[in-house]
């Protein structure tokens, strides 16, 4: 059955502390010239059919958002954002009308998504199941012990490093979180939540430089491929 979608909300949690980047938050660091969540912003805000984005920023960072982000679109609103990932993500949710759009979710520290991207995304997520952009596995997998003894190695064929964007039915992805934090669900990512609360979810293609940038050595990554990004423009 499909959704009866009006259009797509967007939530970017973009509210982590950074203690892995010195104590900065994440999305504000500087990429080329522009700040990291500045660069996963715009293709959102190309796409056709993006109705509102919610950012979900450090408390501090909300009360006062920087002036590139207040003036940038009037489809932008700002959100205090959580102690943990899921709960920045719900505190973005909360503040999007979702009674029949669909829920875009993706990481404010992650500078390379594309309108194909969403577009792969939303036509699984408009046939009422989730998807999630991801990449499969090149390199081989271990599983460990607690002590690192290797006690399995896992078919790699159908492992896929999970990316975002990830899109859902809004108000079902809303109800899966607020059952999550009532009953103290743990989860890494918004797939993880919705496949729990009984939904489907389906991988979409990403691509291999879709990265999030959570280390240093992540940003000179982002800035090797923004470089070569601008050398094929």
């Amino acid at each position: 059955m499909r959704a009866r979608a009006e259009g797509v909300s967007v939530a970017i949690p973009a509210a982590g502390s950074g203690e892995r980047m010195g104590g900065r938050s994440k999305g504000l660091l500087l990429l080329g010239d522009d700040p990291l969540l500045l660069h996963a912003l715009r293709p959102l805000l190309a796409h056709s059919r993006v109705d509102e984005v919610v950012v979900a920023l450090p408390a501090g960072d909300s009360d006062d958002p920087p002036a590139w982000l207040s003036e940038l679109a009037p489809r932008v609103r700002v959100v205090a954002g959580g102690a943990t990932r899921m709960h920045s993500v719900y505190a973005a949710l909360n503040a999007l009308p979702l009674a029949r759009t669909i829920a875009l979710v993706h990481d404010g520290a992650r500078p390379f998504v594309t309108g194909d991207m969403v577009n792969r995304c939303l036509s699984v997520a408009e046939a009422g199941e989730g998807a999630v952009v991801g990449w499969p596995l090149v390199d081989t997998v271990k599983r460990v012990d607690t002590e690192g003894y290797v006690v399995e190695t896992p078919d790699r064929t159908r492992l896929w490093h999970a990316q975002t964007p990830q899109a859902f039915p809004g108000r079902t992805l809303l109800e899966a979180y607020g059952q999550a934090l009532r009953e103290g669900w743990s989860a890494t990512d918004d797939a993880g939540i919705f496949e729990r609360a009984g939904g489907r979810v389906r991988m979409v293609e990403g691509a291999p430089w879709n990265i999030k940038v959570t280390h240093p050595q992540d940003l000179s990554l982002a800035r090797a491929i923004l470089a070569e990004r601008k050398g094929q423009a």
